[in-house]
């Protein structure tokens, strides 16, 4: 007999799962990830089957979840669609259990022969029953409380993906069963379209395929992308059924419906623990979502042997992987400063076991995802982890919120280095403004300083760089040219000589142009085309420093977001200090007189694009060529472009200049656009 609190423990179990499934099954609102709806079933249920007077006939451990929505007319399922028992050993030893299950019902002896299973993989979408008659779709319903579904005809016919009429004699009545669910990638892109057209985004594609199947409008499910797996039977009227599972399968598919690939016949539990693990570790290579795999003995009347109990078939089971959303709570949102200058509030969360692994910490992408996430210091939240990807939250909980929690407020000043934080007007990222200062940008920064079109220092790679920063040998690209061959050959895989080459490319590049110079600087938004403008303008290093925003402005082609840019990072006095250390350590650039004093080339304001392969030119020789007469040269063609320079195997831009009337010209052409250049 129960005690006391063991009943109201109950109730209020049943109380709470019953408003869950009312959300994620009738409204398509989820309020909590599936494995806080596993736990709290699992208690359920253990309570009940502990204490069998706390049973009752409502509870949701008796009947499938879920109701019919109103605004669809009822549909009342002539074989019920019944759910499938959860396996919750994520472990092998799940698919061993099941196996040893089955084999103690149908009283197998010991040393009896393995069973054979098929091994299909269970899909994280909406479950429905097509009705067809002689062949043809007449009906369709979702599973509903599992008697009774909703009548979504209308919705599931606009769906590509399901035959209007069967191919083959598929006698009087099939109902077949299956899965309506959207590819991860169309998911995103419905997103992508819900937040262009200002409207509420979906939370993932399990709720997407649900709610787009609930449109009253079907026109409005048309255009979505949705897809549907068969996998199953509900009443049969004509047709003889195959003898296996395998079979059955096969044969939906000769009717010309959707059946999934991923599939196996397995003999005995190890088998089926294999195909468990092989799918877990492609399960994010998968192109759509999946919780588990779903074991079915493959012979039809072992099944009809074993039968039923309860809600659920003996002779199945979801054998589960471990959740990729779990709930905890924010202990704190810390920042996180990346290679790029990037800040990123990380959320600071209770231990928590989510996608195999414990997790404490989880990112928060940005300050405008915490706003439109809700998600508050204190909160709990629903974290997902899926494969190597790195955990994030996905939102909070404020139904549990206590009045404790407060709001996160982007700091002013980088953690790493203190310099401002910054946010350009039309990003969403907030930045260090530190440049080659900050530590946390340090690699990066020294990477792109030694690149090939800025200070072109050869074996100067992310290995040595590496070794450089981690070993704190350099700070900044100034201390490139401090180090000795003893410093160098004393790292890893790096012999005298190898040293000695390294040093040799860094004295080389002590004498270089000023607009390389500029360009190696790595200030956010300038490349190498604005680079040259600003040294072709400025023609002096210390000019371009001191311009504000303004006289940044009157620079060809740099408009209000490359001018704050510039500015921040010059108005930063780290980063006029390791300009002033690079000119004390002997690098040198060439300065000349302001642009006003430069004759324009022939092509000056000219825009060209190259794309495809030239007969004799490589891409940078006829980059340098244009950039010599003046020109410039972009990386994708628009109505401001001059010339498209086609060579062989021209691809989309040729196809871009064509519908937008630009000239296309080949080798030649601008070969001779040059040398009219040269005469004049």
């Amino acid at each position: 007999m129960a005690s006391a609190a063991q009943a109201a423990r109950a109730a209020a179990l049943r109380e709470e799962i019953e408003r869950l499934d009312h959300h994620y099954y009738v409204l398509d609102q989820p309020l909590v990830p599936d494995a806080e709806y596993d736990r709290l079933y699992a208690e359920l249920a253990a309570l009940e089957t502990e204490h069998r007077d706390l049973v009752t006939a409502d509870s949701p451990t008796q009947r499938v979840a879920g109701a019919p929505a109103a605004q669809f007319r009822p549909l009342l399922h002539a074989v019920p669609m019944l759910s499938i028992r959860t396996e919750t050993d994520h472990s092998e030893g799940g698919a061993h259990t099941f196996d040893q299950r089955v084999r103690r019902q149908l009283e197998l002896e010991a040393d009896a022969p393995a069973l054979e299973y098929l091994a299909e993989l269970k899909f994280d979408g909406l479950a429905v029953n097509l009705r067809y008659e002689q062949g043809k779709l007449v009906a369709a319903a979702t599973r509903g409380d599992g008697e009774t579904g909703e009548d979504i005809t209308a919705n599931i016919r606009t769906l590509r993906a399901i035959p209007l009429k069967l191919q083959g004699d598929a006698g009087a009545v099939l109902e077949v069963r299956g899965e309506v669910l959207l590819y991860r990638a169309d998911f995103d892109r419905l997103n992508a379209r819900m937040r262009a057209a200002g409207e509420k985004e979906f939370v993932n594609p399990r709720n997407a395929a649900a709610g787009s199947l609930r449109q009253l409008n079907a026109a409005m499910t048309a255009e979505r992308p949705l897809r549907f797996f068969a996998y199953g039977l509900g009443e049969v009227q004509g047709w003889s059924v195959p003898a296996t599972q395998a079979g059955l399968i096969e044969a939906l598919g000769r009717f010309g419906l959707p059946v999934c690939a991923e599939r196996r016949l397995c003999r005995g539990a190890a088998e089926l623990a294999q195909f468990h693990a092989e799918v877990g570790a492609r399960r994010a290579e998968l192109p759509f979502d999946i919780d588990g795999v779903v074991y079915k003995l493959n012979e039809i009347a072992l099944q009809q042997r074993l039968g039923f109990v309860s809600r659920e078939p003996r002779w199945a089971v979801a054998h589960k992987y471990p959740p990729q959303e779990a709930v905890t709570r924010v202990l704190d949102i810390e920042v996180q400063v990346g290679r790029t200058g990037a800040i990123t509030p990380v959320a600071r969360l209770a231990p928590v076991f989510v996608g195999g692994a414990t997790v404490t910490n989880a990112t928060l992408h940005n300050e405008d995802e915490i706003r439109r996430k809700d998600v508050k210091i204190g909160d709990w939240v629903s974290v997902r982890r899926a494969g190597d990807v790195i955990p994030e939250v996905v939102g909070s909980l404020p139904h549990r919120r206590d009045g404790r929690e407060s709001e996160f407020v982007m700091p002013l000043q980088c953690p790493i280095c203190r310099s401002a934080v910054r946010r350009a007007p039309d990003e969403a990222v907030a930045r260090c403004t530190g440049g080659l200062f900050c530590p946390a940008q340090r690699k990066q920064a020294l990477l792109h300083f030694a690149s090939r079109r800025a200070m072109d220092i050869e074996g100067l790679g992310d290995k040595l760089v590496d070794q450089l920063v981690d070993g704190s040998v350099v700070a900044t690209p100034a201390d490139l040219y401090k180090l000795g061959l003893a410093a160098l050959a004393n790292l890893e895989r790096m012999a005298d000589k190898s040293a000695a080459n390294v040093l040799a490319a860094i004295n080389a590049s002590r004498d270089t142009t000023l607009a390389r110079f500029i360009y190696a600087l790595g200030i956010r938004n300038v490349g190498e085309t604005t680079a040259k403008d600003l040294a072709r303008h400025f023609g002096k290093l210390d000019a371009l420093m001191d311009a504000d925003a303004e006289r940044l402005q009157r620079v060809p082609d740099v408009g209000p977001v490359v001018a704050q840019s510039i500015a921040q990072f010059f108005g930063e006095p780290h980063n006029r200090e390791v300009v002033e250390q690079l000119r004390a350590a002997g690098v040198h650039w060439t300065e000349h007189e302001p642009a006003a004093a430069d004759a324009p080339g022939h092509l000056a304001g000219k825009i060209f694009v190259l794309t495809g392969t030239l007969p004799t030119l490589d891409r940078e020789s006829a980059k340098a060529m244009i950039e010599a007469a003046g020109g410039k040269v972009s990386g994708s063609v628009s109505k401001k472009t001059h010339y498209v320079v086609a060579g062989a195997d021209a691809g989309s831009k040729l196809a871009k200049a064509q519908e937008l009337a630009v000239p296309v010209i080949d080798e030649a052409a601008l070969l001779a656009l040059v040398a009219e250049q040269e005469k004049a």
